[in-house]
Parts: structure tokens; sequence; C-alpha cells
């Protein structure tokens, strides 16, 4: 939205100019209503209670595609206070596990629940502007943070624009490890194939959370637009978030896997074998990395 005007070409071109919100609770309501569409954060809960001790509410909780725990916290315009605040309330819920995890058991079942991903607890600010000492202060934390500013236009339209990320790496796991040591040997092509996946995956922009969990890998700006498993013999799985109805498939590479049961994120399956295929799925990684 710094760059990008929006113009109505119905009955000529007008130009449709960006406004704030009227109140903060506007943008509270509307992301909150769309979480999963807008952030790809499922909601949990509304200005939720830290207790009389801490004395706050945090404006909004949600778990994301990986399991792990988001604060989410606006503002109408510019505030300087409001990465200190969100990392405040970040640090409350990180210390009040057991009651998140009775939260999430409440609203979407005990599976999700024993699930949560605490490596990767997440901030996301959503407001109308950021100082640049902000912008450079996300940057340096080692929580994982994303400012999104956000602009109405018009009466129905809304846009949001991440300014900045931080992604908040946790040390690898001992899967993770292993991977790579087996990368490192040069033992395993298909080991070195996923690990190239994993380069092409991180290096298609600015920006990019990599989140291990047991038995996946996400990439995610925002939300998940690809998903690694660990390599199998012969192949290795990439899941990516794309509409498969609107993908010419092709037998043994891409396949439609909605609905079906599988590891990872995304409704498009892709199957690596060779560096051949690595190459012709990455016009699908960038789709895919472009919509989320």
């Amino acid at each position: 939205m710094s760059q990008l005007r929006l113009y109505n070409t119905n009955g000529g071109v007008t130009e449709v100019m960006p406004r704030l919100a009227e109140a903060e609770a506007d943008v509270q309501r509307l992301v909150e209503a769309n979480m999963e569409a807008l952030l790809g954060v499922r909601f949990l809960a509304s200005e939720y209670s830290t207790g009389p001790v801490h004395a706050g509410r945090i404006d909004s909780l949600g778990i994301d595609a990986n399991g792990a725990p988001v604060v989410v916290e606006y503002k109408r315009g510019t505030d300087p206070g409001v990465i200190n605040q969100g990392l405040f309330y970040l640090s409350w819920l990180v210390d009040h596990r057991g009651e998140f995890e009775h939260l999430v058991r409440d609203r979407l079942g005990a599976t999700a629940a024993a699930q949560v991903l605490w490596s990767g607890p997440r901030l996301i600010c959503v407001a109308g502007g950021y100082t640049r000492y902000d912008l450079h202060a996300v940057r340096e934390h080692r929580r994982s943070i994303d400012l999104v500013r956000y602009r109405y236009f018009g009466t129905d339209l809304i846009g949001l624009e991440t300014l900045a990320t931080a992604t908040g790496r946790p040390a690898p796991g001992r899967g993770e490890q292993r991977t790579a040591q087996a990368v490192r040997g040069a033992r395993e092509r298909i080991a070195e194939l996923a690990a190239v996946a994993d380069e092409v995956l991180l290096g298609l922009g600015d920006g990019i959370t990599k989140v291990q969990r047991k038995k996946y890998c996400a990439y995610q700006r925002l939300r998940n637009f690809a998903s690694i498993c660990p390599p199998q013999r012969t192949k290795v799985h990439v899941y990516l978030s794309l509409d498969p109805t609107e993908v010419d498939l092709v037998p043994d590479f891409t396949r439609n896997v909605t609905g079906l049961g599988h590891h990872g994120t995304g409704d498009l399956e892709v199957r690596l074998r060779t560096e051949k295929d690595l190459e012709r799925a990455q016009d699908l990684f960038r789709a895919s990395y472009a919509a989320a």
C-alpha cells in the first residue's frame, strides 16, 4: 500500500482513496470474523483476560496451521507501544501454557491441544502504521513477530501489507539435525534433493519463516504456503497451498489431496524424485508463495 494505488474503472477511472478505520474495534471485529482467511490463523478468543496480577486483555488469541500460539494486537493508527505491548502478552502466554492449551481443547478439541507448538509462539500486530524504529526493532528481536499494516478502500475493501517479519527461529530439533548431517555427508541423494528444495523455498522472498514440526517442516509468510515431509526412500513430498482444481495435474508429479489425510498443510501434493522435478516445480512454489 505504500506504492499501490487502487482505481475504480466503472464509468471512467476514479482513484479509491485509502483510509483508516473509524475505531480500532472496527479492525479487530473484521479480522476476528475472518482471521483464517486474512492471517492464516484460527480464531480462539477475543479480549482475553490475563488475570488480576497482569491486569490486561489480549486483543485476540489464535493458533496457526502449525499449532503455534498467536497473539494479535490492533491499533487504529501508529502507536510506538504496540510491539512492547504485544510482547508483554506473548510472554504472559508462554508462562501460562496450561491455560492456553485448555482454551484450545475447549475450542478445537484434545488433538489440537496436544499438538500446540510452544517452540514458535507468534505476535501479529495489525495497525494503521509503524515507526522506522518499529521496523528496525522487529528485525533485531528473537521472537516471531509480523507487522501488518491495514488500509480500508471505499466501503467494502481492505488491504493488508506485511511490512516486517522476525522469524524467531528456534534451535534445530533432533530430526532437523539428522537431516542436516545426512545432507552434509552427501550420503543420500533424496536428502540432498530435500535440502535443495528447502533452499529454494526459503529463497523465494523476504519474510519467510521456517517452522519445524515433528512430521513436516512448514514455510510461511503470514500463513503457510508450503510444507516438506521427511524424505522417503525415493521421493520428497511437498505440499502447497494452491487450489488443485486450478492446476494442470501431471500423473506421478502433482496430485489433488483435498480431503485426504497427509502430514503437512496444503491441498496440492508435489512429488520430487529428481532435480528436474524440482526445476519444473518452482513455478508452483512461486505461485503458492505469492498467494500466501
